[in-house]
């Protein structure tokens, strides 16, 4: 591997921190053995090549990357909180003109098959629920929201918007809410989402899911496709499961995840010859 290469990375890493303006330590009273920046390089390393904790300080010390312990870096993803992710997401994707949301899930472990046809053969059915934002123009994940007890994906759809605040919004019938409407108008966001048909309205007044439905595009609403091209560039990169067992780390693993997809994906932007 080219050392060059993984200083670039680091560089990257060093710019978005320096964006956000988070300190050069973790912890103010702590001790100051390892910079922030050498903690977060490390865990993109760990996500982008699907390692454990253990393995990615023996990767970066074969590769020459000053790298944090074990114990440390299990430590750093368990304190890292949401607020901090989505500041890095919002850094790495940007403001979104065209944006859909959708919801995934990602199973807590990987069980072998061959494992479950010698018990009960059953699949464990508890997973995570992932709800994000895409930008279909740039291929970026926008926000997010992460939970450990699934719940229904309308749910998280108003803070996915306060997050990103797109001007154009595709999702499927499964959004199709009227105060998700109401507040779409009120923060002028052109919501495009198909109407469930409940019958006939028995209130005379236009609801705002009914006005939304008369400026219904199909042609922007079928961007929404995109979405789907994310979660599988997700889950054919870093896998459909995750391997850290707490609701604090299974979150920074997950988010990790995403920032390492929109870093990557802005630097084929930029080496790529063809068109857009």
């Amino acid at each position: 591997m080219n050392i060059k290469k993984e200083v670039k990375l680091i560089n990257k890493v060093k710019r978005l921190l320096t964006q956000l303006g988070h300190p050069r330590y973790l912890h103010h009273f702590g001790p100051k053995t390892y910079e922030f920046y050498e903690h977060l390089t490390a865990l993109f390393i760990r996500a982008y090549c699907r390692l454990s904790y253990r393995r990615v300080v023996y990767f970066t010390e074969m590769i020459g990357i000053i790298c944090p312990s074990k114990s440390a870096l299990q430590y750093t993803a368990d304190k890292l909180r949401g607020s901090f992710w989505d500041k890095l997401i919002g850094v790495t994707s940007g403001k979104p003109n065209l944006a859909a949301i959708d919801s995934t899930g990602l199973s807590r472990t990987n069980p072998s098959y061959y494992y479950l046809g010698r018990i009960d053969g059953k699949m464990p059915k508890m997973h995570v629920k992932l709800s994000v934002m895409f930008d279909v123009i740039k291929k970026k994940f926008c926000s997010t929201k992460i939970r450990v007890i699934p719940a229904h994906d309308c749910r998280d759809a108003k803070i996915l918007l306060e997050k990103a605040k797109p001007s154009i919004l595709v999702a499927d019938k499964g959004y199709d809410a009227n105060w998700l409407h109401e507040y779409c108008f009120s923060e002028h966001v052109e919501a495009h989402i198909p109407i469930r048909e409940y019958g006939k309205s028995r209130n005379k007044r236009m609801s705002k899911r009914r006005l939304a439905a008369k400026i219904f595009d199909k042609e922007i609403y079928h961007k929404r496709e995109l979405i789907e091209s994310g979660f599988s560039s997700i889950k054919r990169k870093f896998g459909s499961s995750v391997n850290s067992k707490k609701a604090s780390t299974i979150k920074s693993e997950i988010y990790s995840r995403l920032v390492c997809h929109n870093i990557f994906q802005m630097l084929l932007l930029r080496l790529r010859t063809e068109p857009l």
